[in-house]
């Protein structure tokens, strides 16, 4: 990873990510910047829909380097998410081996652990040489997967490397920048957090939601996303069993502009909800009073 293509600042990161039109907080450009300088793994961690993920893709797109992510979930092991050999390739390789009378049984077991028989899944494709530099490694949704995939992950991410058996260790000749996410669905071990630069994202205040409205959805007028941005915060004050986060409020503002609407109303508000929360329950506890109560204080003009 060429450090002359890297932000050299912390604005320079804030601007490299507000051109690409992420609107981060200052504290998560920092520590994306110091990320980046220090070649360590960004562990980021947050509500569902704050934007963790979005930022491993920006920083792809504006870096110009190949984003390569791994989704975790319950399950996930070294033959998904790391490598394993082709079976089928090698066993065609043996035949075709003692067809032509090759009985040297070492040379043969050399041979078909050769690396044209492996499969490099995500986290061996993050660890080969690029042209345009290291890739942005975007581990997605850790606390989905089980502990023990979690434990493999200290050597790669303690030294970029990756040990196999029947092959010996490839390295990285350049470390990848690497992003991990995590809902908070468990604990995520100390031994995998200390190996990491980490931060928080929480939901976005009122000011900084409305720029980001306005930033991603250019239709709408300035009086229904201050009224989207007002609603979508009182929400957030609800016991709800998921409240909308940033993509929600995106998705919401968007449906709302499809609609032409220019402010919001009862009759709106009900049809679309389903674009802000996404569980039966939420949704019924928003009707009636609840809801008119919270549409009044998102429409006054005080």
């Amino acid at each position: 990873m060429s450090a002359s293509t890297l932000p050299k600042s912390v604005d320079g990161m804030l601007e490299l990510l507000t051109s690409r039109g992420y609107l981060a907080e200052r504290s998560l450009a920092t520590v994306t910047y110091l990320s980046l300088r220090m070649g360590r793994p960004l562990f980021l961690e947050g509500e569902a829909g704050v934007g963790k993920t979005e930022i491993a893709k920006v920083l792809s797109a504006a870096l110009g380097r190949k984003l390569i992510r791994l989704q975790c979930y319950e399950g996930l092991d070294v033959a998904s998410a790391v490598y394993e050999w082709s079976s089928a390739a090698q066993m065609i390789a043996i035949r075709l081996a003692e067809a032509a009378g090759d009985t040297d049984r070492e040379q043969l077991s050399s041979d078909i652990f050769a690396e044209r028989f492996l499969i490099k899944r995500p986290l061996l494709q993050a660890l080969e040489p690029d042209v345009a530099g290291a890739p942005v490694l975007l581990i997605d949704e850790l606390d989905r997967a089980d502990e023990a995939f979690e434990a493999y992950l200290l050597e790669i991410l303690s030294d970029f490397q990756v040990t196999i058996p029947e092959f010996g260790t490839i390295r990285a000749p350049h470390p990848p920048i690497v992003i991990i996410t995590s809902n908070r669905t468990r604990e995520i071990h100390d031994a995998l957090k200390r190996r990491c630069l980490y931060h928080w994202v929480d939901y976005p205040e009122a000011e900084r939601e409305l720029a980001i409205v306005k930033s991603r959805v250019p239709g709408i007028s300035a009086k229904l996303s201050q009224q989207v941005v007002r609603f979508v915060q009182a929400l957030r004050d609800q016991d709800f069993y998921k409240s909308p986060g940033v993509a929600e409020t995106i998705d919401w503002a968007t449906a709302l502009t499809e609609l032409d609407a220019r402010s919001l109303t009862p009759q709106l508000v009900g049809d679309t909800l389903g674009a802000l929360l996404k569980y039966q329950d939420d949704i019924a506890r928003m009707q009636g009073d609840t809801l008119q109560k919270v549409l009044k204080d998102a429409t006054s003009e005080g």
